[in-house]
């Protein structure tokens, strides 16, 4: 007979006792912010990845997503928001001082696009795994055009110190192994922002409206209304970056990745990565000699998988992300559902933090029970409504086995919940400043003016902006801002020299490859790519 969990309650109740408070202290975060470099007047770029910033295959701070125009910044690992902020500022700083009069687009949804063909591809250098990387994105490109791949966000990496789960482990393990117990319970947590996250979009969704040319070509049959003369939007919503028009793969819609368990995950992602595509393969994968794509399956590489939060794990050489949690557990979740803050020089700030630090330990201390397909079905409508008109007055959401509640009722309800967290965390290390991030958001949740995606809406209205001004606007701003900022934790002389070794790095393993592509990806997959 299974054992019932505690409630959330009586987990606080027993994290809050003297002896065992400090044992929360010491949350892990880590950011990756990803923006467009812009031309003066507002395009994309059409540059390389500035060679000064170094190798964009192996710096550890400053890389390229999909496209060479598409930065992302990285920081490592840290227990302190004040050095995390600082150092994801210093690495804005020193970008702004290398760009040579380009600037960083400021918000989610991209820059005026005249084309696919205008997005060149990250390019990462003749080695094998650079090649890879780059034949992966033109897979992408093939697969979902590239105008979805410059969609912009910010990535929160969170995971709980070694000491809560030695404490927690000893409340709650029953003398199992402490590493299946972790893994165990991250997967909760993961189950719960797909029960609760639509939160994080309501809060922190910021791309209500976007650049008309952004839907030149495509069908879709959302109501947008228009303002100025080229921006599109609809009145009510909260982040289109995480709508159909986003980061979506139609395709995906019946993987079933399970969450139940690790070994569901990992079984059903490697089953994905083996599931063949026919509207893939009619794009080809090696045709007259040159690839395409990885291959024709469903996911080209694990990475393609589409979702708002994933487990993960730091992976050794040539190891896949399945491999390293299959083999060793989760070490920390990844949340994805972050738009960039346009009100931020470095599209994010303190109070999300602190709010996403209650909010992901509220979801890994909330019991947590198996997800199915209904209550998936239920997760997904109750996320889709809220991107598209998460502020429409009375939005009614569903009750997995009750009534539908509005989000005003609903979000009162967890906010209570919450709160009991944020006052966990201001005991044992907050000071206070977890209740003021709380007190912050609710009053966004009980005022939808308050929201970033209302904000943004009403600075467009009331000068009747179109999206590009606006963003081109604040980019100025933020550049003069960082230009000028001091340095916070790392000084120019460590960026330079990461630049200097990132170079040397790709070097080395370009001159390492002792096999061809093809062997190279036939050793990877374990089959024939070509």
């Amino acid at each position: 007979m299974t054992q019932k969990k505690p409630s959330l309650a009586a987990r606080v109740q027993a994290l809050q006792s003297p002896q065992r408070l400090p044992a929360i202290k010491g949350i892990r975060r880590g950011i990756e912010r990803e923006c467009l470099r812009i031309t003066p007047e507002g395009h994309l770029a059409q540059t390389d990845h500035p060679r000064v910033l170094g190798s964009a295959l192996t710096n550890a701070n400053i890389t390229t997503d999909f496209a060479e125009p598409l930065m992302e910044f990285i920081t490592p690992v840290s227990d302190s928001v004040d050095i995390l902020l600082s150092q994801l500022t210093d690495i804005h700083r020193y970008v702004m001082q290398h760009l040579d009069g380009e600037q960083l687009w400021p918000l989610s949804m991209p820059c005026f696009l005249k084309a696919d063909e205008q997005i060149r591809l990250a390019q990462y250098g003749s080695s094998n795994v650079g090649r890879m990387k780059t034949l992966y994105r033109q897979g992408l490109h093939h697969r979902y055009g590239s105008q979805m791949q410059v969609i912009a966000g910010v990535h929160f990496n969170f995971s709980m110190p070694d000491s809560f789960w030695s404490e927690w482990h000893a409340l709650e393990g029953n003398g199992g192994c402490l590493q299946d117990f972790v893994s165990e319970a991250y997967l909760g947590l993961i189950r719960n922002v797909y029960r609760y996250g639509w939160l994080i979009p309501y809060l922190f969704g910021a791309s209500p409206a976007l650049c008309g040319s952004f839907l030149e070509g495509k069908q879709h049959h959302l109501p947008f209304e228009r303002l100025g003369e080229g921006t599109l939007y609809l009145p009510y919503a909260t982040s289109l970056r995480l709508s159909d028009l986003g980061y979506t793969n139609n395709a995906q819609a019946d993987l079933n990745i399970s969450l139940n368990s690790l070994d569901a995950y990992v079984s059903s992602l490697q089953r994905a990565i083996g599931t063949h595509a026919p509207e893939f393969a009619k794009i080809g994968v090696k045709v007259d000699g040159e690839y395409r794509q990885l291959n024709d399956n469903v996911l080209q590489i694990e990475n393609e998988l589409y979702a708002p939060i994933r487990p993960k794990r730091t992976t050794e050489s040539g190891e896949k992300p399945s491999e390293a949690l299959a083999s060793r557990g989760v070490e920390y979740i990844e949340v994805r559902s972050v738009d960039v803050n346009p009100f931020s020089a470095v599209g994010i700030d303190k109070s999300q933090i602190r709010f996403l630090d209650s909010f992901l330990l509220w979801c890994l201390l909330t019991p947590s029970g198996p997800l199915e397909e209904e209550e998936i079905a239920l997760n997904r409508r109750n996320f889709t409504k809220v991107v598209l008109e998460g502020r429409r007055p009375g939005l009614e959401l569903e009750v997995m086995g009750g009534e539908p509640l509005t989000l005003a009722a609903l979000g009162e309800r967890y906010f209570a919940e919450l709160g009991d967290v944020a006052g966990l965390l201001d005991a044992c290390c907050g000071q206070g400043c977890y209740g003021e991030a709380h007190r912050q958001q609710l009053a966004a949740l009980r005022d939808p003016s308050k929201t970033l995606s209302a904000r943004v809406l009403a600075r467009l209205q009331q000068d009747s902006l179109d999206i590009q001004p606006f963003g081109l606007a604040l980019a100025r701003e933020y550049r003069e801002q960082l230009e000028q900022a001091k340095p916070g934790y790392w000084g120019d002389v460590y960026f330079d020299e990461e630049s200097v070794r990132s170079l040397a790095r790709q070097r080395k393993l370009e001159m390492s490859d002792a096999i061809s592509f093809d062997d190279y990806l036939t050793a990877y997959f374990g089959t024939q790519a070509g």
